[in-house]
């Protein structure tokens, strides 16, 4: 089995940051591409940033650069630095992650569970 656990939402004044972090665990060959999204009340989910393997990154037009995504290879895990936060970055942010879990099988698509980030003064 495999699991994805986001950490680190939370309330945050507008311009403020925060650092979300998502682990995988269990059983796993290689995880392909890291990314997360984000779903605000009403709104369809939408991709925030994503990073390869390889650590090439894209984000979302809107960002206007104040997110930037990493990952650790070593932790299997991917953070999200949020930086001037804006009440609209107000949503349930979701980890995903293409994740192949044994030599001869494919890469399937994984979720956590989502962290919620309320950008509020």
């Amino acid at each position: 089995q495999v699991q994805l656990v986001e950490s680190g939402g939370g309330l945050v004044q507008p311009g403020g940051s925060l650092r979300l972090s998502c682990a995988a665990s269990g059983s796993i060959f290689r995880i392909n591409t890291m990314g997360w999204y984000r779903q605000a009340p009403g709104n369809q989910r939408e991709l925030v940033a994503a990073i390869s393997s390889g650590g090439s990154t894209n984000y979302a037009d809107s960002l206007e650069g104040r997110f930037t995504i990493s990952r650790d290879n070593a932790k299997n895990t991917v953070y999200l630095q949020m930086n001037s936060l804006k009440p609209e970055d107000t949503a349930v942010y979701y980890c995903n992650a293409g994740i192949k879990r044994y030599t001869w099988a494919y890469a399937m698509d994984y979720w956590g569970k989502g962290t919620l980030v309320t950008v509020s003064s």
